[in-house]
């Protein structure tokens, strides 16, 4: 009797269903090569992240073209040493990475199809390695803390989608001639996972967006600003968007803020707030430095 084929559609079920035996006290049987594969991609992935590439060298890749089109800009204009990430980002990179690699591990071990694992690909001239493609779909794996999770579990990234997931995913949709494709999500906080297969109307043209993009960063200015500030509670000072906070050409892009002398960065609890306006100031420690 022929093994039916399985589908996105049973993607997060039939995981959820492999694990099963586990919580019933039961063993897993993972066979040796199973077990060398996974150690393998472990070791890819720890050579990949202690060798990033040079601060400051960037170029159009499909990784970035869902990007805003100012701050593709900045990328491809600042010259100089751009703003250093925290080590703590790095340590949160190296994880995030290392939990793909187990989602996709659940992933064969239930039994789905993966092929095309970076898998390098090209459209308009922009290059990209797509993450995999599962039971003939591309299928982008993201971890997310459980605030962002709750975008790809509901069905609502496209609403807000500050790193540009569905361009990624359009490009390599367009790149392999698929269009049914979708995203993988673990919760990094509860485990939980989700997969969400997005409409069509809801991803951009890609090609399209990247002749825009190619135009934009030939610009001798740049365009207009990604994010306008937000309010700051009822304190009547402005921040910026969290699409900005993340973002490492924040205090060039912002030097016009305060009336010319830039971003004025304070402390709290839970991070950093960046002030564009200041009428009054918080209670809390000003950095000048990060």
């Amino acid at each position: 009797m022929t093994k039916s084929k399985k589908t996105l559609d049973t993607l997060v079920e039939d995981i959820y269903n492999k694990i099963g035996v586990l919580a019933d006290g039961e063993h897993m049987e993972l066979d040796e090569a199973t077990i060398d594969k996974f150690g393998e991609s472990m070791k890819e992935v720890l050579y990949n992240w202690s060798h990033p590439a040079p601060r400051g060298n960037t170029t159009l890749r499909m990784s970035n073209v869902g990007r805003k089109e100012r701050q593709l800009w900045y990328d491809m204009k600042t010259e100089g040493t751009p703003e250093r990430m925290p080590p703590s980002l790095f340590i949160k990179f190296l994880y995030g990475h290392l939990l793909e690699e187990v989602v996709l591990l659940l992933v064969k071990l239930a039994g789905h199809e993966v092929t095309g694992e970076q898998k390098e690909i090209t459209v308009s001239g922009i290059k990209g390695h797509m993450d995999c493609i599962i039971d003939g779909e591309v299928v982008d794996i993201k971890t997310a803390s459980g605030f962002a999770f709750k975008k790809f579990k509901d069905g609502t990234l496209a609403e807000n989608d500050a790193f540009g997931y569905m361009a990624q995913l359009a490009g390599y949709e367009e790149a392999q001639g698929t269009s049914n494709g979708g995203f993988l999500a673990l919760n990094k906080e509860s485990g939980e996972l989700a997969f969400y297969q997005p409409d069509n109307f809801d991803k951009p043209n890609i090609k399209k967006k990247i002749s825009s993009i190619k135009k934009a960063v030939k610009l001798s200015t740049p365009p207009e600003r990604c994010y306008n500030p937000i309010p700051d509670g009822k304190s009547g000072n402005m921040q910026l968007a969290k699409g900005c906070v993340y973002c490492r050409h924040k205090l060039e892009c912002h030097k016009d803020a305060n009336e010319g002398k830039g971003l004025r960065i304070f402390k709290y609890a839970n991070g950093y707030k960046y002030l564009t306006q200041v009428p009054k100031v918080p209670n809390v420690i000003e950095v000048t430095r990060l």
